[in-house]
């Protein structure tokens, strides 16, 4: 049996904002999914709200394995559990899956700059978590 090392307060600190991050993340999946079309249509347009209207089961399927792994990792990296890189892993697929349709049908260039910069933010918290979570499970926080 490995022994556990007690972490550091950094490490507590990453962790609750992972986990704050990822709860925006699925408070933004159920928005999305739940919002009404008039509310798309006053957010972000008729054609954006056209779309989403016809996005297929599998972008939204990945838009949710994006925000659930994420927010299982976090959950993991709290109960210091190793598991949760290969959470991270499967939730940085679910973000690719869900940006490569985003691509697809063109609503990638329907949304401001902010969206488009918050989508590469959201790959960089993804890959960081992933390499967090492998270099805390190297140091012995996480078994």
């Amino acid at each position: 049996m490995s022994e556990r090392i007690k972490p550091p307060a950094l490490f507590w600190v990453i962790s609750i904002l992972a986990l704050l991050w990822n709860l925006m993340g699925v408070m933004a999946y159920l928005g999305m999914t739940m919002m009404p079309v008039e509310a798309l249509v006053e957010s972000y347009g008729q054609e954006y709200a056209d779309v989403m209207a016809t996005r297929p089961a599998w972008a939204t399927g990945a838009f949710a394995i994006a925000v659930f792994g994420g927010l299982l990792g976090c959950i993991g990296l709290l109960l210091r559990k190793s598991w949760s890189k290969i959470l991270f892993i499967i939730s940085l697929l679910g973000v690719v899956v869900q940006n490569i349709w985003g691509f697809m049908s063109g609503s990638f260039n329907l949304v401001g700059t902010s969206d488009k910069i918050l989508t590469v933010l959201i790959i960089i918290v993804a890959v960081f978590l992933i390499w967090f979570a492998q270099k805390k499970t190297a140091k012995g926080y996480l078994n």
